[in-house]
């Protein structure tokens, strides 16, 4: 394991979530490329695009939808 300290995992949940979300909705988006390797290459580009626009927007937004996720929802076992 890369020994990220405990304090930073929001950020490494940040980077990973926008990462993945990302790649999928850019692979989405260049499915209906002609050939392989234009997929490929839209992909990539899409991609890369996307993560670097989504990365700040997940890092600053998470705390706050965590939150209201947790106004959302109660303990199990309470009222």
């Amino acid at each position: 394991m890369l020994g990220i300290p405990r304090r930073y995992s929001h950020f490494v949940f940040g980077v990973i979530q926008s990462g993945l979300t990302s790649l999928i909705a850019a692979g989405i988006a260049s499915f209906p490329a002609q050939s392989a390797m234009l997929f490929v290459q839209h992909w990539t580009i899409s991609w890369l695009v996307a993560w670097a626009a989504m990365l700040p927007i997940v890092l600053l937004a998470a705390p706050a939808i965590r939150a209201f996720a947790l106004r959302l929802t109660r303990e199990e076992g309470t009222g």
